[in-house]
């Protein structure tokens, strides 16, 4: 199993002895260069980072035994501490991505044997029936590697980037492969457990769908009940999105929609209609190309005031970094924040940040620029000179 994982939030140390029958986590690593590993946590379904949990285990001769705290289904993520010393040039490594990530069920205690590449979960049944659900992947898996080498050593060798795509082209069929597996063992299997792990990895949300229907009822409602519903309700939105994806085009009206504004009053859509062009913002404080273009922003939002209002609609933050982030960028235009209800990013079909979306004076949608684009800025020119 590969997985890539990763959080920031701080941690405290917790001293891995020998095993004890309650020990939620337990297992053996190899090939690691330190005797530390960062335990990540985080409960199913939270996007609170205050919920976020960093512990440090102390391994003995790469054997681990600890648990967690309390019986809420988690996500963990195990990587291993980074202590980099400089090259014989004087450079600093660069840090390993390589993590084990797994769900942790409530009562059923899990292992983890290999290394941090190549690892098999094991322990309880539903983890053992995983790891054969996995293992079918193995063929596919092999294939995908010896794609990326090729890709690499091409990569090392200075060839040209079409040549590393075409290299790179069979990988799509591999991971299509891949999906059809997996799907193929939730359906055969949708009485374990174990399906609801294996489905949480399918990517395509209406094959998800799909298979979210066939899953057992005893599954449903049981200790898996918390992975299922955060895969269901993630699903139902993700198809909510790609149904509204089709609907924003340019000429169609805009959904109107109702949110609190940076001062905790109702702001509404429609009430500009009628007056300005309007631009809707989808930005977040934790993305990098939102702030960038920030200063573009507010350079053109001063030239075209007279003509043109922008709605900030914060998306995935905290109210506390969004305030924070208007005061700092010092950003004079209308804010307000999305809480879910209703999530305007879904109803709009928003996959990407930043997006901005011009709408003319009526409200209809006039152009949706994608990314931090110059031809947004080229679009309003011509539009408001």
């Amino acid at each position: 199993m590969k997985r890539l994982f990763s959080y920031v939030m701080g941690g405290c140390l917790l001293a891995a002895c020998a095993g004890t029958p309650t020990d939620e986590i337990s297992g053996e690593l190899t090939g690691l260069d330190t005797d530390t590993l960062l335990v990540y946590s985080v409960p199913v379904g939270s996007t609170d980072r205050s919920q976020m949990k960093l512990d440090t285990v102390v391994m003995q001769q790469g054997k681990f035994a600890f648990n967690v705290g309390d019986s809420v289904m988690k996500n963990i993520t195990l990587r291993p501490l980074f202590r980099p010393t400089p090259g014989p040039d004087g450079r600093m490594p660069a840090m390993s991505m390589a993590a084990i990530r797994f769900t942790l069920i409530p009562d059923a205690p899990v292992t983890v044997k290999g290394t941090m590449e190549d690892y098999t979960l094991g322990g309880s049944p539903v983890y053992v029936d995983y790891a054969a659900a996995e293992a079918l992947l193995d063929p596919y898996m092999a294939q995908a590697d010896s794609v990326m080498k090729v890709c690499m050593d091409m990569q090392q060798k200075g060839v040209s980037r079409d040549s590393i795509s075409a290299a790179y082209a069979p990988m799509e069929d591999i991971q299509k492969s891949m999906e059809e597996v997996r799907e193929g063992y939730v359906r055969e299997n949708a009485a374990k457990d174990a399906a609801v792990l294996v489905l949480s990895e399918i990517r395509d949300v209406k094959v998800k769908a799909d298979l979210l229907e066939a899953i057992a009822e005893p599954v449903r409602t049981g200790v898996m009940a918390p992975l299922y519903d955060n895969q269901k309700e993630y699903t139902d939105k993700e198809l909510a999105r790609l149904e509204a994806k089709e609907r924003i085009k340019e000429g169609v009206e805009a959904p109107d929609f109702t949110l609190k504004d940076i001062n905790g009053k109702d702001f509404t859509l429609s009430s500009l209609r009628g007056g300005k062009y309007v631009v809707l913002d989808f930005w977040g404080s934790w993305c990098g190309w939102c702030i960038k273009g920030m200063p573009d922003m507010k350079k053109y939002y001063g030239k075209y005031k007279s003509k043109l209002e922008i709605v900030g609609i914060d998306c995935n933050d905290t109210e506390d970094a969004w305030k924070a982030a208007v005061e700092k960028h010092e950003l004079p235009w209308i804010h307000v924040r999305n809480e879910g209800n209703p999530d305007v990013p879904v109803m709009y079909g928003i996959e990407g940040y930043p997006t901005k979306i011009v709408l003319d004076k009526e409200g209809k949608i006039a152009k949706v620029v994608v990314g931090e684009d110059p031809a947004f800025y080229t679009y309003l020119d011509s539009l408001l000179k």
